[in-house]
């Protein structure tokens, strides 16, 4: 299920700093799947899909393989839970920033910041999303394939709405500017943030905005 809103992703989201417990602590479901969750993600942002171990992410969690095989029978179910997670979060934050304000330009940029916001956040997430090696795996490739065509929808709705494009050629402009979002924002986490995440950010969106501002509006606007 999607989060609706910054407060409920951030009670539900998954940190790398698990208070790992000692073995034969006993704690609710909710958190023991959340120490888990949190136990992956750092095995599976270190190590990747395959070199991952279960033996290794139950002792970062601190359980025995019999508790985590209690919550995930496998190692790709718990991947997808994580994938799923951080999916719904980076839909979420889309959704939040188009809805952030009415005027367009400053939606351009909530997008664009969207993204940059998601590819620095804590543990790495974005490469779970982004740059997973399962992505030729069905389940997986349904997964990521659903993470851009629902934020290019929201996009092109805007779209169409205030440029009067037909449904194809907005999903085909949201499409872009998601592509454009994503790409410059591992590209500026992946050299360290030498340019500082604000500046980066008004710098793309600069560019989107000059692209999208060109469409005439129409006269309902």
């Amino acid at each position: 299920m999607m989060r609706d809103s910054v407060n409920t992703r951030e009670e539900n989201a998954v940190t790398t700093t698990p208070d790992a417990k000692p073995r034969g602590t006993r704690l609710p479901r909710l958190a023991r799947r959340r120490q888990l969750l949190s136990a992956a993600q750092e095995v599976f942002v270190e190590n990747g899909y395959h070199a991952a171990a279960m033996d290794e992410i139950a002792e970062r969690a601190g359980v025995s393989k019999p508790v985590l095989y209690q919550h995930f029978p496998g190692k790709q179910e718990l991947y997808l839970a994580l994938l799923d997670l951080h999916m719904d979060d980076m839909i979420a934050r889309c959704r939040d920033a188009l809805a952030s304000t009415t005027d367009n330009k400053q939606r351009v940029q909530a997008v664009i910041g969207a993204f940059f916001d998601f590819v620095s956040g804590q543990g790495e997430a974005f490469r779970l999303v982004f740059e997973s090696d399962l992505r030729n795996v069905a389940l997986v490739r349904q997964r990521i394939e659903r993470n851009l065509r629902e934020s290019a929808e929201m996009i092109s709705q805007v779209i169409q709405e205030d440029t009067g494009c037909s449904s194809d050629e907005a999903r085909l402009l949201g499409v872009g500017m998601v592509g454009m979002a994503e790409v410059s924002a591992r590209y500026w986490i992946s050299g360290n943030g030498s340019i500082p995440k604000d500046a980066a950010t008004q710098l793309i969106a600069r560019l989107s905005w000059r692209g999208i501002s060109g469409f005439p509006r129409t006269t309902d606007h």
